[in-house]
């Protein structure tokens, strides 16, 4: 009785955690989308309108010319190509997704943020509840990996083996495999889909599962790139088992 109501409480809590991920990511993208719209339709008029006049302009037109893009730029709005690229937008569901996986488990690059009062002040409170919730879901996972760890510590004793070595071999095998499954074998795909260099893959993977999230590199954001359907959302999944991992790692 005991192990089926732990297993329906940890079913519950993956179940409500994937749930309040979702509802977070609708709201995000329900808050934001028609603002970040706006400002890409001011942003390409602004650009129509350098194209024009770039002969005509002054010193200070020009200025602020520089400090609008700065300013788009900063807000996630990259004024290049066609008209067809203002369409893809920063807030759709999978990029919401991630967001708000990256505000709950404290990563916070920093490329996307919300910039509506309504966005910014639902941020506040997500997050409030969020990173608590994700603390007691890492946990949860981490002592569900616990036990693999003394079921395979058992096993290697009934093989005669001693504690000390037991201790030291089943630290080693989840670190090793660990850092194949969720940095290797990720950064290899990260080269592929991104770009990138297999350093580059694991630089990124490893300052994403530290939470350290600079925002140097971040995941399908290159203009010039085409990615497929829910691309950052299994990002943001790789990023929530990984980060059980480490914290199996620190209970170990």
């Amino acid at each position: 009785r005991a192990m089926c109501s732990g297993r329906l409480q940890t079913a519950l809590l993956v179940a409500g955690y994937f749930v309040y991920l979702l509802v977070g990511a609708a709201v995000f993208q329900a808050l934001e989308r028609t603002a970040e719209k706006q400002e890409k339709m001011a942003a390409a008029q602004m650009k129509e309108a350098f194209l024009q006049n770039f002969t005509q302009l002054t010193v200070a037109e020009m200025e602020q010319f520089m400090k609008n893009l700065i300013e788009a730029i900063q807000n996630g709005v990259y004024p290049v190509g066609n008209e067809s690229q203002f369409e893809e937008s920063n807030w759709d569901f999978s990029n919401s997704f991630f967001f708000a996986g990256t505000v709950v488990s404290t990563i916070g690059y920093g490329t996307l943020h919300p910039k509506t009062a309504g966005g910014q002040i639902f941020c506040v409170f997500f997050a409030l509840f969020g990173i608590p919730l994700n603390i007691v879901f890492l946990h949860r996972v981490g002592k569900m990996l616990s036990l693999l760890c003394k079921k395979l510590g058992k096993f290697l004793y009934e093989k005669g083996m001693r504690k000390k070595k037991i201790k030291f071999l089943t630290l080693l095998f989840f670190l090793t495999t660990g850092i194949l499954v969720f940095l290797c074998l990720p950064s290899v795909f990260f080269q592929i889909t991104e770009g990138w260099s297999y350093s580059e893959g694991i630089y990124f993977a490893f300052i994403t599962l530290s939470t350290i999230g600079f925002g140097d590199y971040v995941v399908g954001k290159q203009s010039d790139r085409k990615y497929f359907s829910y691309y950052r959302v299994l990002v943001a999944i790789w990023i929530t088992f990984g980060l059980a991992w480490i914290a199996l790692l620190f209970n170990l």
